[in-house]
């Protein structure tokens, strides 16, 4: 699979993984979603904030602020709803890796 058909099946995944959340009562706004490696680096190498292996440099993962009752959920278990469903369908949720980062959704990552 391209780079671009593997973007296309990311962007068609979270958009159905935010209509999945908001039926289960969640309200979510977009994050960080590409990083420009002018600002952060190539893949491999890190310039300012994140991981120099990013999949948002490669336009593969998205952090989403989530919402319940009009509270903002910051803590990596309010996410793990939204995490279970994600992995259901295929992606790979922050919330498993060794540095836990809950509001990060990808395709293909793991760390």
């Amino acid at each position: 699979m391209t780079l671009g058909e593997m973007q296309r099946e990311f962007t068609v995944k979270i958009a159905s993984l935010i209509v999945w959340a908001y039926r289960e009562g969640y309200e979510i706004t977009l994050g960080d979603a590409y990083r420009d490696p002018r600002l952060h680096g190539e893949i491999g190498y890190k310039e300012g904030y994140g991981h120099k292996d990013s999949y948002h440099k490669k336009r593969l993962a998205i952090d989403l602020n989530l919402f319940k009752d009009g509270k903002y959920l910051t803590d990596t278990e309010a996410h793990r709803p939204i995490g279970e469903q994600w992995k259901s369908m295929g992606g790979t949720w922050g919330g498993d890796f060794s540095n836990p980062d809950g509001n990060h959704y990808s395709l293909g990552e793991s760390r």
